[in-house]
């Protein structure tokens, strides 16, 4: 089914712009003003993980004129497995910062918005109206439904993504021009209904044919080329090298989206207080050694002990002192830092105290506070490789 195109032309191309994309300009059904209609486009990008990272390259690569990506996870070592935008040296950063900065270096003309906050009901309606088509490469159920929801009340074309270990989906909501996810699973399923990444694993490249993929369809709507994935569901099966299609249609009994509150419940569930997982010693040494700005290590041993070693740079807030003022003796401690978005990582000598800190800490911690505790403490991060 082919459809008008999405953005209208921007200006002619200047001649090193026409240069840099001379294979799209002799492409059918592209050429020079598809090209410049990506150039004037603006494109949301929901995520800058698995399947993030690869349509954050090729629409960069395009040419779209404007991508903001909005992400508030940071960096970690397991990520770099399929992740393929961020590096080592991105260790700790924000994702949405790092996929700023691979962008830049890719081409420096395209407009890069980094949002490092989560996508929610309070901001979602906006950025969708703000954008010409959305990307939705999260990775939980609420997200996924709270894009949805805002598409349908903004109006705004969706193309929506998800891996899940050997194999991905993909589709395109259009209000208006299609069947959306409602239509198509009409509940939001339970947030644990399905492994997640962690726990069941995702195959990394399979995140590049899936993550590619979306880019594609993107680039057909903006462009106003070829069928859209609009009323079908595509499964890839990356063992099998399979593309299944599924056709569905509108339900017309299905109730219209008329506001987010439904999906604002599932969405709160989403956010706890504090992060407050496990880090490795491997991971705290990699970040360390690569200069990161977004990790602070926090000691709660005693001065004692810190006097036969200590990590290089950590502040010292004996576990006392954390356990009678809570919050506010590491606040003073750490200052501006502390509130800064970076991963507060605590340790002491076996992992055992540490532990007990992040408890006393998470009630009174800032919403969004990253409090997390070195496996092992010193102990484990003495022991590795000099």
């Amino acid at each position: 089914m082919s459809l008008p195109a999405l953005v209208e032309p921007g200006p002619p191309l200047a001649p090193h712009r026409a240069a840099r994309f001379a294979r799209h300009l002799t492409l059918p059904g592209v050429g020079d003003l598809g090209q410049r209609r990506l150039a004037a486009a603006r494109v949301l990008v929901i995520g800058a993980g698995g399947l993030g990272a690869p349509a954050i390259q090729y629409l960069a690569a395009a040419g779209v004129g404007r991508l903001t990506v909005i992400d508030d996870d940071h960096v970690e070592v397991s990520n770099l497995q399929r992740q393929v935008l961020h590096t080592y040296g991105d260790l700790g950063r924000a994702k949405a910062e790092s996929a700023r900065s691979a962008v830049v270096l890719r081409d420096g003309e395209v407009e890069v918005v980094a949002l490092v906050e989560r996508l929610d009901p309070g901001n979602a309606l906006a950025l969708f109206r703000e954008h010409d088509v959305v990307l939705d490469g999260s990775d939980n159920f609420a997200t996924r439904y709270l894009s949805n929801d805002a598409a349908e009340l903004t109006g705004t074309p969706l193309v929506w993504g998800s891996v899940h270990q050997f194999a991905g989906q993909i589709s395109v909501f259009w209000p208006g021009r299609g069947p959306m996810l409602r239509d198509l699973f009409p509940e939001i399923p339970d947030a644990d209904s399905i492994e997640s990444c962690a726990t069941g694993g995702v195959f990394g490249v399979l995140c590049g044919s899936v993550g590619s993929a979306m880019a594609a369809e993107a680039l057909k709507l903006l462009c106003g080329i070829g069928e859209p994935l609009i009323g079908r569901l595509v499964r890839y099966d990356a063992l099998s090298a399979r593309w299944d299609e599924l056709r569905f249609d509108a339900d017309p009994d299905r109730p219209p989206v008329v506001d987010l509150e439904e999906v604002a419940v599932a969405c709160r569930a989403l956010a706890p207080r504090v992060r407050a997982d496990g880090i490795s010693a491997g991971e705290v040494a990699a970040r360390l050694d690569h200069g990161t700005a977004g990790l602070v290590i926090v000691d709660v041993r005693t001065a004692a002990e810190r006097e036969t070693s200590a990590i290089v740079g950590s502040v010292h807030v004996p576990l006392a002192r954390v356990l009678d003022e809570g919050w506010e003796v590491l606040a003073m401690a750490l200052g501006e830092s502390a509130v800064d978005g970076r991963d507060i990582v605590v340790t002491c000598q076996g992992g055992i105290r540490s532990a007990r800190a992040i408890d006393a800490l998470a009630d009174s911690a800032p919403a969004g506070t990253s409090l997390r505790n070195l496996d092992g403490g010193m102990d484990a991060y003495l022991a590795l490789p000099q």
